[in-house]
């Protein structure tokens, strides 16, 4: 039985984390394996399930909520906007269609058949059908696949899961606080989804003026370079990018998105030929060693920390949520990929590649407990599922990722 300590000083948990994520993270990769699941575990092993060193609470979720921010700023860095966009046109869109309905219905048959309360069925349908876009570009990241066809393919399809998952979250609250009559869902709904259709068209804008500028570039990064040799501040170049990506983060939290979606679609933006070179390597240089040697370490320790296996007490219904979660993941990728016309063994890649739920699966799970739409014991087990596919997901992504190259 673990002994919990709620009085252990925040900065003494911080280094406990960060060291023992670190050496647990450096262990799994001496394995060839994702650092991540060895963070993770840390997490598990110090949080209030084993050890129980270390608690969650407000100082380290605000750590946590940095690294997501500099995680997804630092994959947007690698990833070409137009071989993302690309990627998700045509065919490709089943893709990320079919792999976000077919959980979606899933966890709605699993609700019929445990006979569930409405909204407990809408958010576990909700958390089944999510791919976490921080994590997945994580994975990817350690597998050095990020900016394969295959890579890319599943970052499109986790932004559209996140975006419609967010957004159909947004719906919810809002109608939650307003009345329940038709009309008012009606309104409500479309209200959502015209928040939605300008973040979107705000991102289009601003990447066609990004794109009309580099007929420009060489003036613009002529006077860039003036204005950085003008300005005294020490990394005020770090400074302005942070600026410009959180910007973007703003506009998506003003909308009712989460700043994971902004923050992505800053960092892809960014018009990285105006920077020049030099300068883009550098904040780039600079964002990797804030984010890969301490945030995202202590962001998937916090993951672990936030499970309590003490707490699930059926479990007969986490068994089917998590088969469930895997099964309808994969066959959505799977199907999909088959519409876009890939070989069987990349359509089942998406479909294993798109089953990492970990923060945003969390992020609703969170938000449905405190607003009182499910209870403690879902909650426990939505957030299992989220661990498990977390750190399952590398080991089966990998193995797939292996057979493509051999064939390749």
């Amino acid at each position: 039985m673990p002994v919990i300590s709620q009085s252990m000083p925040f900065v003494v948990e911080l280094l406990l984390l960060l060291l023992v994520a670190r050496m647990f993270g450096e262990i799994m990769e001496r394995f060839n394996q994702p650092a991540m699941i060895g963070e993770v575990l840390a997490g598990i092993i110090l949080g209030p399930s084993l050890l129980g060193f270390a608690v969650i609470n407000t100082n380290l979720k605000v750590i946590s909520d940095l690294g997501v921010f500099l995680l997804v700023i630092l994959a947007g860095f690698e990833i070409d906007i137009d071989e993302l966009r690309k990627s998700i046109k045509g065919r490709n869109s089943w893709i990320a269609i079919l792999g976000f309905t077919i959980p979606m219905l899933s966890g709605f048959l699993i609700g019929i058949i445990f006979n569930l309360d409405i909204m407990l069925n809408v958010f576990l349908s909700l958390c089944i059908s999510i791919t976490a876009l921080p994590v997945s570009i994580r994975i990817l990241m350690d597998l050095g696949k990020l900016n394969t066809d295959i890579g890319q393919k599943i970052i499109s399809a986790a932004i559209f899961n996140d975006v419609l998952a967010l957004l159909i979250l947004g719906v919810i609250l809002d109608f939650k606080e307003s009345s329940t009559d038709i009309k008012q869902l009606t309104i409500t709904t479309l209200l959502s989804v015209a928040k939605v259709l300008m973040f979107m068209m705000l991102m289009v804008g601003a990447y066609r003026l990004f794109h009309i500028a580099k007929s420009k570039v060489n003036f613009l990064n002529n006077k860039f370079e003036v204005f950085l040799n003008y300005l005294k501040g020490k990394e005020s170049l770090f400074a302005m990018i942070m600026v410009f990506v959180l910007i973007f983060a703003s506009l998506s939290e003003l909308v009712g998105l989460h700043f994971v979606i902004g923050a992505f679609f800053g960092a892809i933006l960014l018009p990285r030929e105006m920077l020049g070179v030099d300068n883009f390597e550098t904040v780039q240089k600079n964002t990797s060693s804030i984010t890969m040697g301490f945030l995202a370490p202590i962001f998937f320790a916090t993951m672990g920390v936030e499970f309590n296996l003490l707490s699930i007490n059926n479990l007969y219904l986490l068994l089917v949520v998590i088969a469930a979660s895997f099964i309808s993941k994969i066959l959505g990728g799977y199907l999909g990929g088959k519409l876009a016309r890939l070989s069987d063994i990349k359509s089942v890649t998406l479909g294993v590649g798109l089953n990492a739920r970990g923060i945003m699966e969390l992020v609703i799970a969170n938000i449905a407990l405190q607003n009182g739409f499910i209870d403690i014991s879902l909650f426990s087990i939505l957030v299992l599922m989220g661990i498990i596919t977390t750190v399952v997901t590398p080991f089966l992504l990998k193995r797939a990722f292996t057979v493509i190259d051999r064939k390749a």
